[in-house]
């Protein structure tokens, strides 16, 4: 029997490890870079006059007012955000070292913003050098059929797992049902790249994706029981991780033991 090929590695916001200053900046870059990993996880949003940066959440502060990422400018947000890169920096970074894990902050109708980064991570690293992930359906959809027209090769996946606290029970019931039960949106979104939290891949996700065939994506595995369960072979295609040279001192191991 063949054996399983061994779990891709992503470092998640660019493996920051527990400190949130240092996601996605320069510095946990450089050092994702270092270690070695297959991919490298960052959070693209698009400010108001039409720059791309990488930031995690929705809100900046802004002169003491809380506004959402989408309505301010770049200047705006450089003032009010200690910590950020420019998409274009960490794409010409990534270039030969690492695979691009593009996690899209940001939706627009149509998905006319979704695909022009998505195309321009193409220009830079090509279409077998990235993924792509998001919450949102229609972006998924969107994406899928950009790619398609072009016969380019680009997995591209529905993330599972929102966040759901804070929301209307029916609401939060309804978001987590259509997680547990994915397939009509995986079928409406297109997604050819499945991508759940850890707990949800657990209650069926992982069997959803292996009975389709797609290759799965587990976020965020930072414990080292749970990088021990994950990165055993066939379990999952790629888990992400704010701690990756944890994680791939787990896999060499097993990997090593594999092989005597």
């Amino acid at each position: 029997m063949r054996p399983r090929p061994e779990v891709l590695l992503s470092a998640h916001r660019c493996g920051a490890g527990g400190d949130r200053a240092l996601e996605n900046t320069r510095t946990s870059l450089d050092r994702a870079l270092e270690t070695g990993v297959e991919y490298v996880e960052f959070d693209v949003h698009r400010c108001g006059d039409g720059t791309l940066v990488l930031f995690h959440d929705d809100w900046v502060w802004v002169d003491g007012e809380k506004r959402w990422v989408r309505d301010v400018t770049f200047d705006q947000l450089a003032a009010g955000a200690p910590h950020f890169l420019r998409y274009e920096e960490v794409l010409v970074a990534l270039a030969g070292r690492a695979k691009a894990h593009i996690d899209l902050k940001f939706a627009s109708p149509g998905g006319e913003h979704e695909i022009a980064a998505v195309e321009r991570a193409v220009e830079v690293l090509g279409p077998e050098q990235i993924i792509v992930t998001t919450l949102d359906d229609r972006s998924v959809r969107a994406v899928r059929l950009w790619s398609d027209e072009r016969g380019l090769p680009i997995l591209t996946g529905l993330s599972l797992g929102r966040r759901v606290r804070g929301l209307p029970v029916r609401t939060a019931v309804r978001i987590r049902l259509s997680e547990l039960l994915p397939r009509m949106r995986y079928r409406a979104s297109l997604a050819n790249l499945m991508v759940a939290n850890h707990t949800l891949a657990r209650f069926g996700i992982a069997r959803f994706a292996r009975r389709r065939g797609l290759p799965l994506l587990v976020w965020t595995i930072d414990t080292e029981k749970s990088m021990r369960y994950w990165l055993k072979p066939g379990r999952a295609w790629l888990v992400t991780t704010n701690h990756p040279d944890r994680a791939l001192a787990i896999r060499e191991r097993r990997t090593a033991r594999l092989r005597a």
